[in-house]
């Protein structure tokens, strides 16, 4: 089974239909829980219950007040908007991932991040991300994170 980022690859970016921003695109769950359904609609069975606040997950499609998300395994389905935030969150995919002081690895660490932590972004520059979490933050590489596309920037 292809990985969920080759998946999402192979989209070509588009509008949403809905709010007009772009498709696919990283938000974060607002809720400490929430339900992912068959469909978009409260009548649609549930397929899914997310249980992780600030989840990085990934829109893909909107209709009306549901987005269509996956998360970093895949698993996913159609949330109601009010479950998610513009947050920008990621999940650290590398064990003992360091937290740097400065976007360079010659810089001085500031913290270690485990495998599946989930920090909030602060900014990116395209590389590298600074990240908070548990009271700490600094600059990790792009490439060790789930819920950031590699080149993606902003502040």
């Amino acid at each position: 089974m292809p990985e969920i980022r080759e998946v999402i690859a192979t989209m070509a970016p588009r509008e949403g239909p809905v709010t007009g921003f772009p498709l696919p695109r990283y938000v974060s769950m607002k809720a400490s829980e929430g339900n992912a359904r068959r469909g978009p609609s409260r009548s649609h069975r549930i397929d899914w219950v997310f249980q992780r606040r600030n989840m990085p997950m990934m829109i893909v499609a909107e209709h009306g007040h549901w987005r269509r998300v996956v998360d970093r395994d895949g698993a996913g389905g159609w949330m109601h908007y009010s479950l998610l935030s513009g947050v920008r969150t990621a999940i650290v995919e590398v064990d003992m991932l360091e937290m740097h002081q400065r976007p360079d690895l010659e810089s001085p660490v500031r913290a270690q991040a485990e495998l599946g932590v989930i920090g909030r972004l602060e900014e990116c520059n395209g590389a590298w991300c600074q990240m908070s979490t548990g009271g700490h933050r600094g600059w990790v590489p792009i490439s060790a994170l789930w819920g950031v596309e590699p080149g993606e920037v902003f502040d």
